[in-house]
């Protein structure tokens, strides 16, 4: 039969509990192999209890110091209950300063303390009972978080300003370096933001008119990362000319904001009609266009598109690569069966071969094709020739050569770019 006996407002500091008749300090603290989170208990005794009724500070600590006896039992282990009750003494009876030196020899979770309203100058000096005195039972988990952020930064040797303080609180960035950016001037000090829009102001006109387009090969709502990089390196390269006292930190937040934001537009952007933008070329006329193609892909998947129908060719066959690239899935065909020529596109290799037909099978016979490869520079490089074959099929490929029919030859050309 279980009993509580003592509990605070604040649901996760431990409580005190009788349990068939003795009593234990009680708290739950990590996850099973379920994520359920686990519950620890270790016998106290009643002086243990009448300090911990008395003094917030010192349960505080003592839940400070037991915690990484938690973390040390992981998913199924028990708690090392000696080394719980061998700290109960030391924590809750000794004289502060013994505390102090307690503390300076044991492992302890620094998170609960601060975000329970330690002084953090006094907490880095090593007088963790100063520190506690003006502890809170209810947390604050945000100080915790921007606590360990600092930390994390420290570590680092990154010292923030006020205006990179301020970037990075705009920006979201304080706290997770990896969340995705985001506006909040409610976030920061008002005196400040008008400094940091004029940073963000030179962002924006360092890659005005850039874009970063989707990249289908790694689904529906991937972006192309050297549209991101490119973007990214011109962003810092002007912020950091026009601010060069900032950190690293804050330029990147900026850089960041800029190629998240531009992401987003991508897509929220219906696919691009590519070959319809582009135009026809006028060595090839209308009679050139694709009037019906077949899409197919190494897992036995295939799309028929008519030119009559309300999308375009690139636009379908874009949308097929995004629904069915996969790992195991990177070699995409186009081919034209009444004129006799396609191309396969490599996304393992970075490139392509265009097909065409010398001489059609009769009576019979296999029929003869000739195969041509080249390399490709990206997604970019992948949508130019998809959009120049369905304006003018493998002819209009001539010029995004050069084109290789000796296989060996076009293995070596790929290794020399592999190694570059």
């Amino acid at each position: 039969m279980r009993d509580i006996v003592f509990t605070r407002r604040s649901g996760w500091i431990p409580n005190v509990i009788r349990e068939d008749g003795e009593l234990k300090l009680m708290l739950g603290a990590g996850a099973d192999a379920n994520h359920e989170p686990r519950t620890f208990t270790f016998p106290i005794g009643e002086a243990h209890l009448a300090v911990i009724r008395e003094d917030l500070a010192r349960h505080l600590l003592l839940w400070s110091a037991v915690l990484p006896l938690c973390d040390a039992a992981g998913t199924r282990g028990r708690l090392d209950e000696h080394a719980a009750v061998a700290l109960l003494d030391p924590v809750l009876l000794s004289s502060p300063a013994d505390v102090d030196a307690l503390f300076r020899r044991i492992r302890w979770d620094r998170s609960r303390l601060v975000a329970h309203g330690a002084d953090i100058d006094l907490l880095e000096r090593g007088q963790v009972c100063a520190a506690m005195r003006m502890a809170t039972e209810g947390p604050n988990e945000k100080r915790a978080q921007e606590y360990h952020a600092d930390r994390r930064r420290a570590a680092r040797g990154v010292a923030l300003g006020p205006l990179d303080t301020a970037i990075l609180r705009y920006t979201s960035q304080y706290l997770h370096g990896a969340t995705v950016p985001k506006r909040m001037p409610d976030a920061v000090d008002p005196a400040l933001l008008p400094q940091i829009m004029r940073v963000i102001a030179t962002a924006e006109q360092a890659c005005a008119g850039m874009r970063i387009g989707l990249d289908p090969r790694r689904g529906k709502r991937a972006t192309d990362k050297r549209d991101w990089d490119r973007m990214a390196a011109t962003v810092d390269a002007a912020v950091r000319a026009a601010y060069p006292e900032l950190v690293d930190d804050a330029v990147r937040t900026v850089s960041f904001l800029m190629c998240a934001e531009a992401a987003d537009r991508a897509k929220r952007t219906p696919v691009e009609d590519d070959e319809e933008a582009a135009g026809d070329h006028a060595d090839l006329g209308e009679s050139a266009r694709k009037t019906a193609l077949t899409f197919t892909d190494d897992k036995g998947g295939e799309k028929k598109w008519q030119r009559d129908g309300p999308r375009s060719a690139s636009a379908e066959f874009w949308e097929f690569v995004a629904d069915r690239s996969a790992g195991d899935n990177e070699v995409f065909t186009i081919e034209d069966e009444e004129l006799g020529e396609g191309i396969q596109l490599h996304f393992y290799a970075d490139s392509i071969a265009r097909i065409t037909t010398v001489r059609r099978g009769e009576g019979g016979s296999d029929p003869q094709y000739r195969v041509e490869y080249s390399l490709v520079d990206g997604i970019g490089g992948y949508r130019n020739l998809v959009s120049a074959f369905v304006r003018g099929g493998c002819a209009a490929l001539e010029q995004h050569g050069p084109w290789m029919s000796d296989v060996a030859e076009f293995e070596r050309a790929r290794r020399r770019r592999d190694a570059r």
